[in-house]
């Protein structure tokens, strides 16, 4: 609780304004999209004792800024509509924000897999259709905001970046997952949909949950420990760089090629709630419809994968608490298939689905859809249409069949194990046989098994005298085929109520 007040102590001095001035954050720009049906939240900064008035749609709020200079401003919430002014004045001064939309928002973030653009990174990764899928973005009911990398040691209240218009230029750079997500929604719900792309590649999900949180729960203190392994593995890197250079300008200096170099992580985007300082503090105060995530790969190495079940966990709870919206639907996908031998993608997957737990989440399932020789994989539109359909259950309420196969239950069976599904109805193989399945004693030995579909559940058979675990898709790169009659592909899961004590990690 203590760290809680600190943070919110350091917010107010944060707000205190350079300059006596009526401003307010970025995110407040021309083409903006306001969250529909909610008290609509306007806030920024003014001479202190200021008097400010907020004009919206016909209606006025007013406030006065505190001595800090920091004020804020509530009206009653909107139906979907617009485009609207958005008047602020006080101060000796006025301010109009132009073509103001109300609609739903909604928080894209997590790792590159969010962050990969519709122009791809080229030239090792691609989005399936990238060249006719720009040229065909223009979209007026879907506004972008594309968050740059920042890291912070402190929350921030503002970002350098504005709402834009939907056009080939603002969507080339822009998230692919979040907008093909924003272009479906948009057009099912027939209402303006603004994104928010809030995304760093190859980043830990320690770096976006907020201090407070990794200093109040126990169960999240192994980041703290994983950042002490990496700045010595980055030290360590540091000095290879250091001799490569110097072999870099041997071999320029006898005309040979430079010797490849591995990529070396930003560090101030490892350091513990340094993102989500700068990237997702500034929006705690914005209404949001909820949040699509993508992120996990990183959390793959044996240092972090043990604990990132609790991590995610507590990254979606402490979340919430800081949007103070209630538990708003929170979709993500599951990281995909990939060949990453020294990693634990499975253990991931996993500490992914136990996520489900939590309210309103949802999960698309993308290791069909993956690339074993790219951890980018080019198909976004996918993984989008995925969560977008999770979306219309989860957060506008649609009967529609958006979850996967999960795993309920094991139960024995004469010769080994039966493995029930809630989702389960219409389980098929794509392919001539079921396959991923593999199955283990109390000694947790798992070994491969055959696996045959009856009715809602599959019966699984291996070499082991006493089954007692079975797990699916659990290898970085998959070989599982199991559907559900939504056309749906079963996660990867494990039978083992906690599994991190039986691997051994250095």
């Amino acid at each position: 609780m203590l760290i809680r007040v600190a943070a919110c102590i350091a917010l107010g001095l944060l707000a205190q304004p350079a300059e006596a001035e009526l401003r307010t954050p970025h995110l407040f720009s021309d083409h903006a999209v306001l969250q529909r049906d909610r008290p609509i939240h306007i806030w920024g900064w003014a001479t202190p004792g200021a008097s400010i008035e907020v004009v919206l749609h016909g209606q006025h709020g007013h406030s006065i800024a505190n001595r800090l200079g920091g004020w804020d401003a509530w009206l009653m919430p909107e139906a979907a509509g617009g485009p609207y002014s958005l008047t602020i004045s006080g101060d000796g001064g006025s301010t109009t924000i132009h073509d103001v939309m109300i609609g739903d928002v909604w928080f894209a973030s997590g790792q590159s897999n969010m962050e990969m653009p519709l122009a791809g990174f080229p030239p090792t990764a691609h989005v399936k259709n990238s060249a006719a899928e720009i040229a065909a973005a223009t979209d007026p009911h879907v506004r972008l905001l594309r968050v740059e990398h920042k890291s912070s040691t402190m929350p921030l209240r503002d970002v350098d970046q504005s709402w834009t218009e939907t056009t080939p230029q603002t969507a080339a750079p822009f998230s692919a997952i979040g907008y093909f997500f924003a272009r479906e929604i948009a057009a099912r719900e027939h209402v303006t949909v603004g994104v928010i792309d809030s995304t760093w590649g190859g980043t830990p999900a320690d770096s976006w949950v907020s201090m407070a949180a990794l200093g109040s729960d126990p169960s999240l203190s192994p980041a703290f420990a994983a950042r002490a392994r990496f700045e010595q593995e980055q030290a360590d890197k540091d000095a290879a760089i250091a001799a490569e250079q110097r072999e870099d300008a041997e071999a320029r200096a006898r005309g040979l090629p430079a010797p490849h170099h591995d990529w070396h992580p930003p560090e101030e985007a490892y350091r513990p709630g340094a993102l989500y300082n700068a990237m997702v503090a500034p929006f705690t105060g914005y209404g949001i419809k909820g949040v699509i995530w993508y992120q996990g790969e990183t959390n793959s190495n044996v240092a972090r994968a043990p604990y990132y079940e609790a991590l995610f966990k507590g990254l979606i709870t402490d979340w919430r608490h800081d949007f103070a919206q209630g538990d708003f639907p929170f979709l993500f996908a599951q990281i995909s298939s990939f060949d990453s031998p020294k990693e634990e993608w499975g253990l991931v997957r996993d500490a992914q689905r136990r996520a489900l737990g939590l309210a309103n989440t949802a999960m698309a399932v993308t290791t069909d859809v993956g690339d074993p020789a790219n951890v980018h994989p080019s198909d976004k539109q996918t993984v989008a249409a995925r969560l977008a359909l999770a979306a219309r259950a989860v957060a506008y309420g649609e009967h529609v069949a958006y979850a996967p196969p999960l795993f309920r239950q094991v139960s024995t069976t004469a010769d080994g194990l039966r493995v029930w599904f809630d989702n389960g109805q219409g389980l098929t193989a794509r392919g001539t046989s079921v396959t991923g399945f593999e199955i283990a004693g109390q000694d947790h030995r798992f070994q491969p098994a055959t696996a045959t579909i009856e009715g809602n559940s599959v019966v699984v058979k291996g070499a082991v005298s006493s089954p007692a675990y079975v797990r699916y898709n659990w290898s970085n790169v998959v070989p599982g085929s199991l559907y559900n009659a939504a056309g749906l592909p079963a996660p990867t899961f494990t039978s083992e109520e906690r599994i991190e004590s039986h691997i051994a990690y250095p």
